[in-house]
């Protein structure tokens, strides 16, 4: 079926786009993220809606927690006709970086996924003691 046109645009073009533009479904403001400093360390609360456990990934590589969502696209899915006039649902992928210390190993960061919200607990880094500088007198 051909859609209906003015100049050659098709007239469901700039309506299907109002109010959203492209950069309203943009992968940069995809993973919001809270931090919230705790007596021991740190939680992060990452928003993924629309992704499944599966789809995240959460990796420690120096001193770095990168956090990665990807979603496939479905090509199986179809209307009662078979084809779509637009699609807007995300697919691809996303990833976001905290830097959180070398101190800090994949054993003490905690995960969990539930209702499209990552939730992570990160220990504080220790501080190094600090080097004390003992000088020797010299006679002269």
């Amino acid at each position: 079926m051909m859609m209906p046109s003015i100049f050659g645009e098709s007239l469901l073009s700039n309506w299907m786009d109002f109010p959203f533009d492209r950069s309203f479904f943009s992968t940069k403001e995809g993973m919001k993220t809270d931090v919230k400093e705790v007596d021991d360390g740190y939680e992060l609360d990452i928003d993924l809606p629309g992704f499944q456990k599966d789809d995240i990934k959460a990796r420690l590589t120096d001193g770095y927690l990168t956090i990665t969502a990807s979603k496939g696209e479905n090509k199986e899915e179809k209307d009662k006709e078979g084809r779509y006039i637009r699609r807007e649902r995300y697919s691809g992928s996303m990833s976001r970086s905290f830097y959180v210390g070398n101190a800090v190993k994949e054993e003490d960061i905690r995960a969990k996924f539930e209702n499209g919200i990552l939730k992570l607990s990160v220990p504080k880094n220790k501080k190094a003691e600090i080097e004390q500088n003992n000088y020797i007198s010299i006679e002269g």
